[in-house]
């Protein structure tokens, strides 16, 4: 197995550097630079997404900030340094408006986020690919899905309720192999230490519940050869979580979680199905791999919320 996933030093490292550099302010010419890179039917996918992060312009408020102010990270530094990667490329005194962090509410005024409600009215919540080398890690899985475990593996820490409900119901089932891995919440008996990702492809089915925004594990676990078990998303981010449908690229599973061995026990018994939804969500990973596409996405992103003339 092969884990793709940019290590946190270099992340720090290479985000420190552009901050000492001046800015580029050239981002109309890097624009044209990638797109010269694409073919008509990726500009086109890239078009599409852009639209889908990118509802709402920009609009001054008392708390705007500039830029430049990126440059002067504070806690958490990570969303600073993903921001201006791409935000080097516009002239720094350039107002933008930002919140960073696990952001499960729409903000008052347009802003830059990492994470908004799957909703009809989220438009003031412009997406980018923000905590990016801890959220999008993908997976090279040589393991057949046949040849793995017909259990549901979980492994995450316990301090959401919703997370919390799911192991005082599910933690001792013969269908589940279940653990936390923090000592600060859920129960003591529930304490397991952490496993590899290489672990977790031992078997069929791995969980993947909402946090404080999304799942953080759902990226490799739809880029592998295990399935994720879920609810219906309420969160999105980068990844665009607000398309995934339940039975073709996820195991959808109820909000109270009832009918989690019935949705297992019928997987489990049609395995060509379960290969369909491994492919499904392979592919749907697979429109992430490119990096001239990720960039001009960012970069096009920034432009439409700026409103800058072409």
């Amino acid at each position: 197995m092969a884990v793709k996933k940019q290590s946190k030093q270099l992340m720090y490292l290479k985000g420190f550097a552009r901050t000492l550099l001046p800015g580029r302010s050239d981002f109309r010419k890097r624009i044209e630079e990638l797109k010269a890179k694409l073919t008509d039917e990726q500009l086109q996918k890239v078009k599409e997404r852009v639209n889908y992060y990118c509802q709402s312009t920009f609009q001054p408020n008392p708390e705007s900030a500039l830029i430049k102010d990126l440059k002067n990270p504070k806690n958490p530094k990570a969303y600073y340094f993903d921001t201006y990667e791409y935000a080097q490329y516009f002239d720094e005194n350039l107002p933008l408006n930002f919140v960073f962090g696990d952001v499960t509410e729409v903000p008052e005024f347009p802003s830059i986020v990492k994470s908004r409600p799957i909703s009809e009215n989220n438009q003031n919540s412009v997406l980018l690919n923000l905590d990016k080398t801890r959220h999008f890690v993908w997976v090279k899985d040589s393991k057949k899905f046949l040849d793995k475990k017909d259990i549901l593996i979980g492994r995450c820490a316990v301090f959401q309720d919703n997370r919390h409900r799911f192991f005082e119901r599910y933690f001792e089932h013969p269908m589940t192999d279940l653990g936390q891995v923090d000592t600060l919440g859920g129960r003591t008996e529930w304490n397991k230490p952490k496993i590899s990702l290489e672990k977790h492809l031992d078997y069929k089915f791995i969980l993947s519940l909402q946090g404080n925004d999304v799942a953080t594990n759902l990226k490799w676990i739809m880029s592998s050869n295990s399935i994720a078990v879920m609810p219906k998303p309420t969160m999105e981010t980068w990844f665009m979580e607000g398309k995934l449908v339940g039975g073709k690229h996820f195991i959808e599973i109820r909000e109270d979680y009832s009918d989690l061995e019935s949705q297992m026990n019928f997987y489990i018994n049609n395995p060509e199905i379960c290969l369909h939804i491994i492919k499904n969500a392979n592919n749907f990973c697979e429109q992430f791999y490119n990096q001239n596409i990720e960039d001009l996405c960012s970069l096009w992103v920034l432009e439409k919320h700026l409103n800058l003339p072409h």
